[in-house]
């Protein structure tokens, strides 16, 4: 099991971005052994259809668990078809983010939180 986690920084104290097509960086955490890496997102700067992209990045890191500030439909959908959990977490370091997914804290996001951008 890995967790993904949008992130303004490439360290655990670094605030959550919460943009998820958009953020900076990924923080994937391991919650057995509490190793994590540092991803950034080398498609936050594409002009269309960052959300699909980046979903499909996190699927292929083998994630089960993201957690964000907002996602589109589009991405939302790639991730839920892929058995990936959403959840939300704002205005909280990733590794508080993380504390609070593990506490059981955290809202489940089953519906878009912002609308697509690429039509």
């Amino acid at each position: 099991m890995r967790i993904a986690i949008t992130s303004t920084g490439s360290n655990l104290d670094s605030m959550i971005d919460e943009r998820f097509g958009r953020c900076r960086f990924f923080i994937i955490i391991n919650p057995e052994s509490k190793e994590y890496e540092a991803v950034e997102n080398i498609y936050a700067g594409d002009a269309h259809g960052a959300g699909v992209q980046v979903a499909q990045f996190i699927v292929d890191k083998g994630v089960s668990a993201l957690i964000t500030g907002n996602v589109g439909p589009n991405a939302l959908r790639v991730l839920k078809e892929s058995g990936i959990e959403v959840y939300a977490a704002s205005s909280v370091s990733v590794k508080e983010a993380f504390e609070n997914y593990i506490k059981g804290k955290l809202t489940k996001i089953s519906n878009p939180t912002t609308p697509s951008r690429h039509n």
